[in-house]
């Protein structure tokens, strides 16, 4: 991504909103990595990112899903200060429960991460 990494996560926040998700939780991994056992890495967010109903509907056939809510983006850095955007797959994550029920709504959670991605 062209674009420094205060430009990301905003950019990444608003695409997502676009989308219909909000972000429940930002979890600054490098900061966490520095307080906790003193390791430097570069930047690091995991962004926690939810679509209010698709995770309603999700959890309607499968309460357990829980566990595998919200649906993670990275913002990264690598050393060189390159900026990455990355996804879980919600698909592979949601499929761990087997149910076919589940399958339609993990498609569109991927389709709409997708497109929000797209116009990073």
């Amino acid at each position: 991504m062209d674009s420094t990494f205060d430009e990301a996560i905003d950019r990444v926040t608003k695409a997502l909103a676009a989308e219909g998700f909000g972000v429940l939780s930002d979890i600054d991994v490098a900061g966490t990595l520095k307080k906790k056992i003193d390791k430097s890495i570069p930047r690091y967010r995991i962004l926690g990112a939810c679509n209010p109903q698709f995770a309603s509907r999700a959890l309607d056939h499968e309460p357990q899903l829980g566990a595998l809510l919200p649906c993670n983006v990275v913002v990264r850095e690598d050393t060189a200060g390159k900026v990455h955007v990355e996804f879980m797959d919600p698909g592979a994550v949601l499929g761990l429960v087997g149910s076919a029920d589940i399958e339609p709504i993990a498609h569109e959670v991927r389709s709409r991460l997708e497109r929000a991605l797209a116009t990073l």
